[in-house]
């Protein structure tokens, strides 16, 4: 094992850290602010799901992420992903939950501009049509689920302790399948850029299980994700769990369950070559921002209701986030290759 190539990964293991810290929000930020379900306890069932998620499904966006820009120099990936985390860690230093995604694109970008290389364009455009119907789709699944449960609500007869508890435990099971669901699809926007360059060998659990050098790679960028939502994620959940919106646990049972089914329709591999085998419009295997995804069902929520409970300001802070954040990591990425090859004499791209 080349050392020198652990520690160009360190850029993309902080980034990991980054995601965890401000993603965790978004799989058990509603959860935690409702007092249905304590930190640590969803923390750890989080974390759990999202290494399986990453190990097991993350291979199908990160390729798509791939094409975006063939980031091919060890030294230029170590940039893009550091830009990307320095932009994210600025975003979560104000307490608001901000894209990843959108920030390891907007680094790739920074990349191919300053090595000259094009940017695919065609990706490019499916990815940002992505940070539209994300949010769209998801207030669209969380309206429908909201119906859904205030019709069987009036058909039940349930005791409301029994209610109650019945909630919370679909609080941790959602919350398992949004963790799942982060790290299938956002694991990409950790690791991703370090693909080409991967030297690790397969790894071998006796006869359970054996991971393909790339699985390695996700189960690092996974476990530094776990580290993120443990450390530093209380304080942007602050914000996902209680100022966005007053709502009560069957509300944030819904949210949560809504980011969780827009993730992995952007990440299935198999309901993408079904879609393909059937002649139907496919669903693009992108890494998606879970921070949309679940304003998106906040939004769609709120609306339903009235509209009253919203607080419009924090959501319009959030939403210059997106764009803000994509900006600023394709600026640091810029600036920062020009050092390091220059100053450092490293080779940035080839």
């Amino acid at each position: 094992m080349d050392l020198s190539y652990l520690f160009y990964l360190s850029s993309g293991l902080f980034l990991g850290w980054s995601l965890g810290a401000n993603d965790a929000a978004n799989i058990f930020g509603t959860a935690v602010g409702s007092k249905m379900v304590r930190f640590s306890t969803i923390a750890a069932v989080a974390c759990i799901f999202v290494v399986i998620g990453a190990v097991f499904g993350g291979s199908g966006t990160s390729e798509t992420l791939g094409a975006l820009g063939s980031v091919n120099a060890l030294a230029g990936a170590f940039m893009v992903a550091l830009s990307a985390a320095l932009a994210v860690y600025m975003m979560l230093r104000t307490g608001l939950t901000v894209s990843t995604s959108q920030a390891i694109v907007g680094a790739i970008v920074g990349w191919n501009l300053y090595a000259g290389k094009p940017t695919d364009y065609t990706t490019l455009a499916e990815i940002v049509g992505t940070w539209t119907t994300c949010p769209l789709l998801s207030g669209i699944v969380a309206i429908i689920l909201y119906l859904c449960l205030k019709k069987l609500r009036k058909c039940s007869s349930m005791h409301l302790l029994t209610r109650d508890q019945v909630t919370r435990v679909g609080l941790i099971v959602t919350a398992a399948v949004g963790a799942y669901a982060l790290g299938a699809n956002n694991i990409a926007n950790v690791v991703g850029v370090f693909m080409k360059s991967c030297p690790f060998k397969p790894l071998h659990f006796g006869n359970f299980a054996t991971l393909n050098p790339h699985q390695v790679l996700f189960l690092l960028g996974a476990i530094a994700i776990c580290v993120g939502i443990w450390t530093y994620s209380r304080k942007v959940i602050k914000t996902v769990g209680n100022s966005l919106m007053r709502m009560s646990p069957s509300v944030a049972l819904i949210i949560v369950l809504a980011q969780a089914t827009v993730l992995l329709l952007f990440s299935s591999v198999s309901l993408h070559d079904w879609l393909a085998a059937s002649s139907l419009p496919t669903i693009p295997l992108v890494p998606v921002s879970s921070t949309q995804a679940v304003i998106g069902a906040v939004i769609g929520i709120g609306l339903i209701k009235g509209g009253r409970g919203i607080n419009w300001g924090i959501i319009g802070k959030i939403v210059t986030g997106w764009v803000v954040a994509p900006l600023m990591a394709m600026l640091i990425c810029f600036i920062c290759l020009f050092f390091l090859e220059n100053v450092f004499n490293q080779t940035v791209f080839m």
